[in-house]
Order: C-alpha cells, then sequence, then structure tokens
C-alpha cells in the first residue's frame, strides 16, 4: 500500500474525497435509524473510502470504565477496552481526539492488530457532553493521518453525537 507521503493526493484531494464520503454518509442515515445501525454505516462508507484505513470502527460506552467493540471494518479488533488504557481509552476520558503518527509512541498503546503504525480516535459526545462512542481508524502506515482527517472525522463525530444523543442503545 502506497504511503500517504509518496501518493499524488493532496490535501485538497483528501478533503474532496472527504466531502463525498460524508455526502454519502449523510443521506444514508437521512431518515429513521438507529445508532448501531448508524455506526455500521459509518464504518462502511469511510473504511471504503480511504486506501490508508486499515480498521475503521467504533468502539461503544458502555459504562464510565468500559468501551466495547462495536460495528467495524477490518481485521479482528479488541472486543472490551478500560478506558483507563490505550488511544481510545484516552480519547473516552479526555473527551478529545488522539491523532498518533506512531503508535509507538503513544503511552500503554493496545496493540489490536500488531500491524497498526498510526491511528486516529474521535470521541462522539451528546450534546451535554456523554460519551457514546469512540470512532477508531487504524492504519498499517506510518504518518497516516494528519489534520484534514482530524477535520473531517470531528465534524462527523460532532453531528452523530446530536443526531443520536438521545439513543438508549449503547
Amino acid at each position: 500500500m502506497p504511503s500517504p507521503a509518496s501518493s499524488t493526493a493532496t490535501a485538497s484531494d483528501k478533503a474532496e474525497r472527504y466531502a463525498d464520503t460524508r455526502r454519502r454518509i449523510d443521506a444514508l442515515l437521512d431518515g429513521p435509524t438507529d445508532w448501531v445501525s448508524a455506526m455500521a454505516t459509518v464504518a462502511c462508507e469511510l473504511h471504503h473510502s480511504f486506501d490508508h484505513y486499515d480498521w475503521t470502527g467504533f468502539y461503544r460506552a458502555v459504562s464510565d470504565d468500559e468501551l466495547l467493540v462495536g460495528p467495524y471494518q477490518g481485521p479482528h479488533g479488541c472486543l472490551h477496552i478500560d478506558v483507563d488504557r490505550g488511544v481510545c481509552g484516552a480519547a473516552a476520558r479526555t473527551r478529545e481526539t488522539q491523532l498518533w503518527p506512531d503508535v509507538s509512541k503513544a503511552p500503554d498503546h493496545i496493540a489490536c492488530q500488531s500491524s497498526t503504525q498510526s491511528e486516529i480516535v474521535v470521541p462522539v459526545l451528546t450534546p451535554d457532553d456523554a460519551l457514546l462512542a469512540v470512532l477508531d481508524v487504524d492504519s498499517d502506515t506510518l504518518g497516516a493521518f494528519d489534520p484534514t482527517d482530524r477535520e473531517h472525522l470531528e465534524a462527523l463525530c460532532r453531528d452523530l453525537g446530536a443526531q443520536f444523543g438521545d439513543t438508549e442503545l449503547r
């Protein structure tokens, strides 16, 4: 797989691909749906839109101290993550995006896949700051994620939190 640095795609090309992907996601989620179906749809659309996405999915906040794997695309993920561990746990605890160009530098990184080189994790928060889930995207390429990924994934997660903030499903 080509590395993002060697790719001919520019930041504006990536932003355009995110915009196209977002239009598809918005159209698919327009109308009645539930939170689990939305997570499955988002994971699928994102995963198949970007070559540098090797694992794409959600970890659901089932309690204040536990995340459980939700819908995802890619090889098996960890089934359970304590919020006091790893990159996903840090995003859940701090309610801030975690962007790691090199996961070997991340304190207490949990290697669900030994091939993962870089990772971005974005919390999905309701308007009243309750954590629904975290969106986790892993890449087998060092430095795969950048501010363009962060900007678009944060906007998507912000909107998901607003749309599904009243869900009972976790």
